[in-house]
């Protein structure tokens, strides 16, 4: 996401550039023709160019809620997994007991570092790239990845989660197709054999565990949304209303500045390049939105939240050493 107050002008018109081309070539070409070789038959009536501009603007509005709404709907599911990792830490330090002080230290210990690789596990998985994904494929996504780093596309997995899970579970649930899925099934059996040896109370067990099933109801979520994109049907309809307007606007303009004198229609190309600048505009950043864990600069800072996860699982072991925070990078966090 960006961290800072708003994307410059300049950020913006340098990753929007690319349109801007293809719009003054659009915009050029009808005036060439009607004004140069005297196709005065290109001017058509300003209703019709209204209507589809009307109809162009509902469907981007319509557009930019929903990838909005996925956007929030993943930060807000990013909010209970922290809630629900704080709760597992307390749960955790105080629900499993031994009369053997260090004993108990190692099962708390075990358990949160478990977690640690789960959350390690799952923004991993959640940064793989899906084939309708942007970031990876469009020119001007690909020329601003120079400005941030994406660590899960720079790390590997398996060196990252080293530290956290013992090589012989990580050999086992590296094998599967859902490693996260996997490590939280490892923490509810330890707590079974925890609970068999009486560590933990029955009642506090049925807590436990509960509170791994609200893990795995977030974990879901978040894989709903990364798995199932924004519906290729209004994706498409968005893109070919836009388009239209794109070349149709042109040819509308032309009446409208011819009228106004001598020369003037040559008018029409900047102000259509500005108004089908708003419209491609307003696409692309719907398109940017659509993904909110494809590694764009638009995504939820899972890498961040994660890293503030840990230091506060780790402080509640009485830890001091912490890795270093997750910073913004030219405003932008992961």
């Amino acid at each position: 996401m960006n961290a800072g107050s708003n994307y410059s002008f300049k950020e913006f018109v340098l990753w929007t550039r690319t349109n801007i081309y293809y719009l003054v070539i659009i915009s050029t070409i009808p005036v060439i023709l009607y004004e140069i070789v005297g196709w005065k038959w290109l001017g058509v009536p300003w209703v019709p160019v209204a209507l589809i501009g009307t109809g162009a603007a509902f469907i981007v509005g319509f557009k930019n809620t929903q990838t909005y709404n996925r956007m929030w709907e993943a930060r807000i599911i990013w909010g209970g997994i922290v809630n629900t990792s704080r709760t597992w830490g307390i749960m955790v330090k105080d629900f499993i007991r031994s009369a053997n002080r260090e004993e108990a230290a190692q099962y708390h210990h075990t358990l949160i570092y478990r977690h640690i690789a789960w959350l390690t596990a799952l923004r991993f998985q959640l940064r793989e790239t899906r084939r309708w994904e942007n970031v990876k494929v469009k020119s001007y996504n690909i020329e601003y990845r120079k400005y941030y780093k994406i660590p899960e596309w720079e790390n590997k997995l398996s060196d990252d989660i080293a530290p956290y899970i013992s090589a012989e579970e990580w050999e086992r649930v590296s094998k599967t197709k859902n490693p996260a899925a996997q490590i939280i099934a490892l923490q509810s059996a330890q707590l079974r054999e925890l609970h068999e040896q009486g560590h933990i109370d029955t009642l506090c067990y049925i807590e436990l565990e509960n509170t791994l099933k609200d893990l795995y109801t977030e974990q879901g979520r978040s894989e709903r949304i990364k798995n199932y994109p924004y519906p290729r049907q209004f994706a498409s309809i968005n893109l070919f209303f836009i388009r239209l307007l794109v070349v149709i606007l042109p040819l509308g303009m032309l009446n409208e500045f011819s009228h106004l004198g001598p020369h003037c229609v040559w008018l029409s190309i900047p102000f259509s390049v500005i108004v089908s600048w708003v419209f491609t505009s307003l696409e692309q950043v719907g398109e940017s939105t659509e993904n909110p864990f494809e590694g764009g600069p638009n995504d939820i800072p899972i890498t961040q939240m994660s890293r503030n996860i840990e230091f506060d699982l780790r402080e509640m072991l009485g830890e001091t050493e912490l890795p270093p925070a997750v910073v913004p990078v030219h405003d932008i966090v992961l």
